[in-house]
């Protein structure tokens, strides 16, 4: 008889040993450092490697829409030759801002972006050595994972020359969960041009418009984005380059708010940069409330509504609403600037345009625009 050479617990733990030794103990014991890793502190990074990151926000079961947005680079800006970038539909319509967004409550939308911005143009707008190069579309107010934040430290971002779909979902209001929804006025912009919070990127042109609307909310005619930004600039310019309309021939645009007499207009109001700003609209006012517009019969409510012309704008903030152009003021030329004096003064100040009934632009009070708005 072979002696017994320790207790029945040492004689499990010898077997223990000899099968942790083993190929399959070593996977195992891999593959529960990975689940514990995961499941830690550090968790998000080895999950993102990992691809275990949803693609998709919960509620959002496919995407309802699908468009393509493309990042390329644009002639420098004339009056300080900076470099400008911008987003588009196409690359021959990007522009700065780029394209305004817009979803209804309950939507899904994928976007692929294309980064078309040359290599070596990302190298000269980076402020930190090592620094990856790439483009990204990082979004205010919606839901998103991680796989749609647009960040480096997500790996959500577009080398040049590549492409990566992002997923946006306007969340609906819902009592039963407490979810607030998503319906607002809110912004897009890269998070990754020149170094880990995008500021070169944004200060260049990659940024935008975005409405998110609940079921039967009223649409506007007409709908512009103004940026107040850095340097007392309205959409990365200062008067007289925020209002370049032809007078015989206005076309909408960036530079060139224009409407007829009765139409609904919206503006998507923005602050970037690092400065704040007071956003004033000459010859209307709106509510101050989601949409800018007051509705409903409950006359107690309806009376407790401020109704402003002046709002204050911090960096980040985002708010928007509609009016209808010329009410009871009329055709003319109205001056929509930051009411912080020194801002104004230097130039950041444009005109929204309101024709007459017949489209016709109207005469300013002499022979041509003054001087400033040329």
């Amino acid at each position: 008889m072979t002696p017994l050479t320790g207790t029945a617990s040492a004689v499990e733990a010898n077997r223990a040993t000899r099968f942790l030794r083993s190929s399959a103990g070593r996977a195992l014991m891999v593959a529960m450092v990975l689940l514990l890793t995961v499941a830690g502190a550090g968790g998000l990074a080895l999950a993102n490697n990992a691809g275990l990151f949803a693609d998709r926000p919960e509620g959002c079961v496919a995407p309802d829409r699908h468009l393509d947005l493309y990042a390329v680079e644009l002639p420098r800006d004339p009056a300080t030759n900076q470099i400008r970038l911008g987003y588009g539909l196409t690359p021959q319509t990007a522009s700065y801002p780029g394209p305004t967004m817009e979803m209804i409550e309950g939507e899904c939308l994928a976007i692929t972006l294309h980064n078309q911005v040359p290599e070596a143009t990302l190298a000269a707008l980076r402020t930190e050595p090592g620094h990856p190069l790439g483009v990204s579309l990082h979004v205010h107010g919606v839901k998103y994972t991680q796989e749609s934040d647009g960040t480096v430290h997500s790996n959500s971002y577009v080398p040049s020359g590549r492409s990566r779909t992002y997923t946006w979902f306007a969340q609906p209001r819902n009592t039963r969960t407490g979810a607030q929804g998503t319906a607002g006025y809110w912004w897009y912009h890269d998070h990754v041009v020149g170094g880990p919070h995008g500021t070169q990127g944004i200060a260049s042109g990659l940024f935008g418009g975005l409405v998110v609307r609940r079921q039967g909310d009223p649409r506007p005619d007409r709908t512009y984005v103004t940026a107040f930004g850095d340097r007392q600039t309205i959409n990365l310019r200062r008067s007289p380059d925020t209002d370049t309309c032809d007078h015989a021939n206005p076309q909408p645009g960036p530079t060139c708010m224009v409407a007829r007499v009765g139409e609904k207009v919206e503006f998507i109001v923005i602050g970037i940069g690092n400065e704040m700003h007071t956003f004033h609209l000459h010859g209307h006012s709106w509510a101050d409330t989601r949409t800018g517009l007051v509705s409903g019969s409950n006359r107690a409510l309806v009376d407790s509504i401020p109704i402003i012309d002046n709002r204050t704008l911090g960096p980040g903030d985002s708010f928007g609403f509609q009016v209808t152009a010329g009410d009871s003021v009329g055709p003319g030329h109205w001056m929509l600037h930051c009411h912080m004096q020194f801002h104004s003064d230097a130039g950041m100040s444009t005109v929204v345009h309101v024709l007459d009934e017949n489209g016709t632009m109207p005469q300013y009070g002499g022979d041509a625009p003054p001087a400033h708005h040329r």
